[in-house]
């Protein structure tokens, strides 16, 4: 089953049992898996309509680390809404976002100082001055410029086990097209890529190796629509298509458009996007030593 991220509140989080050291209660939130989480569901208590702040923070990759963290949302009283995870880019730690019901700034302060000691890199996401109802969400397309630079990854950035981690070479190309997403305005074309022949020979390998994959393990409609790609967008083994024309083949059959963006974005900034019928897409290409495989997820080939 893949780990699921899961709504509930602080209050029941403290009722569910735990060993002494607090790792049952770790793995409670570290790999949910579906059936256990529809479960847990059922016998969440519901949440009432109330203002949203959100936190975003990691804890060593230890036993009890994040029992701790729970316990200063009880001690506190502040309730928690919303929790996810995922490995950390140090091997070490995982990183957490949460949702909590703002009720006053004061209360959120005092819960805030007292996590400072207990995480790593903790920050308060999606403050609007303007208003305190709700968490900010891009109202207007226009807004999702705003995620330009509110990545989890970027660019050169790589972890030790990425292929092109001692690549200088590959790390200077990811950081320029990195710099091209972050410097997209809405309205204006993507910006035309022109592609080495290394990375089209890396495209290559991975496009006849997915192609030949197609008839058996495709789904029905993906082998309807993959010809009107390779048919208006310029999709064949020699050729990476480049997003401007896929976003406007796109526009033209569904309302949806591709916007680049530089790294990974979060479930909530991707989703929003989604919201205005924009999908973001990154631009580099898999290292060629490795071209069947990365440690990056939702990457393009």
């Amino acid at each position: 089953d893949l780990p699921i991220s899961i709504t509930m509140s602080s209050d029941w989080v403290k009722s569910k049992p735990a060993n002494a050291d607090g790792s049952a209660d770790e793995q409670i939130h570290l790999n949910v898996s579906k059936p256990r989480a529809a479960s847990y569901l059922r016998n969440a208590p519901s949440l009432t309509n109330l203002a949203q702040k959100s936190l975003l923070f990691s804890v060593s990759h230890q036993p009890g680390a994040l029992s701790s963290v729970l316990e200063v949302f009880r001690e506190q009283d502040v309730q928690m809404t919303r929790i996810e995870s995922r490995p950390s880019k140090s091997q070490k730690a995982y990183d957490f976002y949460i949702d909590f019901a703002h009720i006053g700034d004061a209360k959120t302060q005092a819960c805030i100082a007292a996590l400072k000691d207990k995480t790593i890199d903790l920050k308060l996401l999606d403050e609007d001055p303007d208003s305190d109802a709700v968490p900010w969400y891009p109202r207007r397309i226009q807004d999702l410029d705003r995620f330009a630079t509110r990545i989890l990854d970027c660019g050169d950035e790589l972890e030790a086990d990425h292929p092109g981690f001692k690549d200088p070479v590959y790390r200077a190309r990811r950081k320029e097209l990195a710099k091209y997403a972050i410097e997209h305005v809405h309205g204006q074309p993507i910006r035309h890529v022109e592609y080495t022949p290394e990375e089209i020979a890396t495209w290559r390998k991975v496009y006849e190796s997915l192609v030949g994959m197609y008839p058996t393990h495709a789904c029905r409609q993906h082998n309807e629509v993959f010809p009107l790609l390779e048919k208006n967008c310029g999709y064949s083994p020699d050729n990476i298509p480049q997003l401007e024309e896929i976003s406007r083949f796109l526009k033209e059959c569904t309302g949806f458009t591709l916007r680049p963006v530089a790294g990974l974005l979060s479930s909530r900034d991707f989703l929003a996007g989604l919201a205005h019928r924009v999908f973001h897409s990154t631009q580099y290409i898999r290292h060629d030593t490795r071209p069947l495989y990365t440690p990056e997820p939702t990457r393009p080939y």
